[in-house]
């Protein structure tokens, strides 16, 4: 049980992208390239590709809380990370288990697919807030997530600290506000915690090939909460992860493309 917990054991509770870009795909991936071990209790299946999102079915929220159970009875987990909760009653259910539990949760508070689809009903905005927020150890929010958090808007990255403690606010135990949606060459990020303020700041890498960054920034830093880490280092070696993800991208499919998420792992690992 030691190496299993030194290794890190990640719950993914988050919609399937059939494309395999984002969601739990993305997720598992992004968690065994950094050594942890992937979990999961699926939420939804959707039918997409790097064009766009044309289908969503949705699994009954009972169905969910078992999947959950029954691999947190067996298994274990030293830390949850939830993506796609597309409505109330399952916001609901699966915060239900998450308190019964107690496990550290970085909670990445989907709302859009990357083409602008909606992927939380709009009467769910109610139960994300005052459920699913006050158990998050860290909130992933990006900037258009972030102002229908806050009902506000965020135009420059000097505007972003304070929609961050905004948002941290709302009880969360810390928040990553994620500023790729401001437009430039600049690309910046703000971790809000209760002692204080850490900024990042990038240059923007010019591609289409982005599908599942949210995804895979959250699964990435879940992972490092996992296996022991202090969440500023979590966060940053997650996005260094996430960076390296997108310029080794396929270059797969016409619209936004999936990332490049085994570029941790060599093909031919017994070779000179």
């Amino acid at each position: 049980m030691k190496a299993a917990a030194a290794r890190g054991r990640v719950l993914i509770v988050a919609g399937s992208d059939s494309g395999g870009g984002a969601g739990i795909q993305a997720d598992i991936k992004t968690v065994t390239a950094l050594g942890g071990y992937a979990m999961t209790a699926v939420t939804a299946l959707t039918a997409q590709n790097t064009q766009g999102v044309f289908g969503v079915v949705g699994i009954d929220p009972n169905f969910i809380v078992q999947q959950m159970r029954l691999v947190l009875d067996d298994i274990g987990a030293d830390a949850v990370k939830t993506g796609m909760l597309h409505n109330a009653e399952v916001i609901e259910a699966v915060c239900s288990v998450l308190e019964e539990y107690g496990l550290p949760l970085i909670a990445d508070p989907v709302m859009f697919a990357k083409g602008g689809h909606a992927l939380l009903e709009p009467e769910a905005m109610t139960a994300l807030r005052e459920r699913l927020i006050p158990l998050a150890q860290l909130l992933t929010p990006n900037l258009p997530e972030a102002e229908s958090l806050i009902d506000g808007t965020i135009r420059a990255a000097e505007d972003m600290p304070e929609a961050a403690k905004a948002i941290a606010a709302l009880g969360a135990e810390a928040v990553l506000l994620k500023g790729g949606h401001l437009e430039g060459d600049a690309l910046t990020d703000i971790l809000h915690t209760e002692s204080g303020q850490q900024r990042w700041d990038d240059e923007r890498i010019a591609t289409t090939h982005t599908h599942g960054t949210g995804c895979t920034l959250a699964s990435a830093i879940a992972t490092g909460v996992a296996q022991g880490m202090a969440l500023p280092e979590a966060v940053d070696r997650a996005r260094s992860y996430v960076r390296e993800a997108i310029l080794s991208a396929p270059g797969f499919g016409k619209g936004h493309g999936p990332l490049g998420h085994g570029h941790t792992v060599s093909a031919y690992p017994n070779s000179a």
